[in-house]
């Protein structure tokens, strides 16, 4: 009733809604704060992820225009972290498709479409995923070293790694939308040029911000990355951004 704006976040791979619970609560009580939960965990423990980029994007496209027909439209600012913003660019090109483009793309911790790495971990043993989790933090030692919790989550961790390692760019237009760049400078898995290269991905503005940190950069800086996102909001909401608050 109140909302200015949407957000719609998507998780990284292997990442939950969850995750993002604390930054609902953070969120200024005039956005409209959601989170895609992916299938394979959580409340939709007992469906099984996906593997192929087409079919969850395609899905979740099909997913928010059909929950969204009857709705007062809205800026809605789509934002994803790793795995997350891979998916949240598809989704932003199939919105688009449809005549239902975001008000902006907030993507993190992710080189550039065109510029995507391909990967055999999904290949490799338990260990070899585990390692690599361990690798680019965000996972506590105390998760990755349950070993009854693992062997529950790793079937669904295996394909989202079998997701984003396959992924090319799927056939489409570029974005009109702004699109701003977020990543870490220790982050080994997106460098300055791959973040830059985000700028060939849409036609519209694209920006970057550099924070202090590795992949989970966002951890330590979340109110900071948050108040980027909202930041897109209140551009996006033109003539009713006097009434958004500013982050504390």
């Amino acid at each position: 009733m109140y909302a200015r704006a949407r957000v719609l976040c998507f998780p990284h791979a292997g990442g939950t809604a969850g995750h993002y619970r604390k930054w609902a609560v953070e969120a200024p009580w005039n956005v409209e704060f959601a989170v895609v939960q992916y299938p394979g965990r959580e409340d939709r423990y007992h469906e099984p992820a996906h593997t192929d980029m087409a079919e969850l994007s395609g899905t979740i496209t099909d997913d928010i225009l059909a929950g969204r027909q009857d709705a007062a439209p809205l800026p809605t600012v789509l934002f994803g972290h790793s795995m997350g913003a891979a998916v949240a660019w598809e989704v932003a090109r199939g919105l688009t498709a449809a005549g239902r483009e975001p008000a902006a793309l907030v993507v993190s911790g992710r080189p550039a479409p065109a510029l995507s790495r391909p990967g055999t971990l999904h290949l490799g043993s338990d260990d070899e995923l585990v390692a690599d989790m361990r690798r680019l933090g965000g996972t506590s030692s105390g998760i990755l070293g349950d070993e009854s919790l693992m062997a529950a989550v790793l079937p669904t961790i295996r394909r989202d790694y079998q997701l984003i390692e396959t992924y090319r760019p799927l056939p489409g237009a570029p974005l009109r939308c702004p699109v701003t760049v977020l990543y870490g400078d220790q982050d080994p898995e997106v460098d300055e040029r791959e973040a830059a290269a985000w700028d060939e991905a849409t036609e519209g503005p694209c920006r970057w911000h550099v924070l202090p940190g590795d992949h989970f950069y966002l951890e330590e800086h979340r109110r900071e990355v948050l108040g980027l996102v909202m930041a897109e909001g209140r551009r996006a909401a033109g003539a009713t951004a006097e009434a958004w608050p500013s982050m504390p």
